[in-house]
């Protein structure tokens, strides 16, 4: 009776997960049967792109492993330790097993990821010059809504006198979130949607 019960539990449990996250906050990495490094990849580009969308609670589900190695499934594994990473680095908010083959995560505001402790002892670092989208390549618009980001993150972090770093920390914020927003189609429109975000959460603050 209780293999019989299984498979309609397992139904329920989909059902339910269904519901509360439903297609748009569900990564399905088990579906495509991805390598570690092709589930690490897609899930970092996806859960980057979430957070953007202030989508909050969302399922990564790696699968169990079932067929894997002593029944350890090394894309969960590998989605573990990228979830970690993007906790240190204020993606991720926390997560926790959901079931043995899928994680819930919370994801971080967009304004953590320039939230480090470390970087209230030095609040505009020499960003990466690789990292970094040229000022001079970006639309007044956007140099203008880049400047009041950086401005009110300086302002919160309590810096005396914004305006001497403020050229720095438009650089900074671009350089972290180039991670997010990458190359490719309307890139600068995503950019000016990811700093909106990051300004409505500093103001709220």
């Amino acid at each position: 009776m209780a293999r019989e019960r299984a498979p309609r539990t397992r139904g329920v449990h989909a059902a339910l997960d269904e519901a509360r996250f439903g297609p748009s906050r569900t990564l399905n990495l088990r579906a495509a049967l991805p390598t570690p490094t092709q589930a690490t990849a897609r899930a970092e580009s996806w859960l980057r792109q979430k957070q953007v969308e202030r989508a909050g609670d969302v399922l990564v589900i790696t699968g169990r492993g079932n067929a894997s190695i002593a029944g350890v499934s090394v894309v969960r594994q590998a989605v573990l330790a990228l979830l970690r990473t993007l906790t240190r680095t204020g993606v991720v908010g926390s997560h926790r097993e959901h079931t043995a083959g899928s994680f819930v995560v919370t994801l971080a505001p967009v304004s953590a990821m320039r939230s480090a402790p470390a970087r209230r002892r030095h609040p505009t670092p020499e960003p990466a010059s690789k990292d970094v989208m040229a000022l001079s390549g970006l639309s007044r618009d956007t140099q203008k809504l880049l400047r009041s980001v950086a401005l009110c993150s300086l302002e919160t972090l309590g810096v005396r006198d914004p305006e001497s770093f403020v050229e720095k920390e438009m650089l900074a914020q671009l350089s972290h979130l180039a991670a997010t927003v990458h190359a490719g189609p309307m890139r600068e429109e995503r950019l000016r949607r990811a700093l909106m975000v990051v300004l409505e959460e500093l103001e709220q603050g």
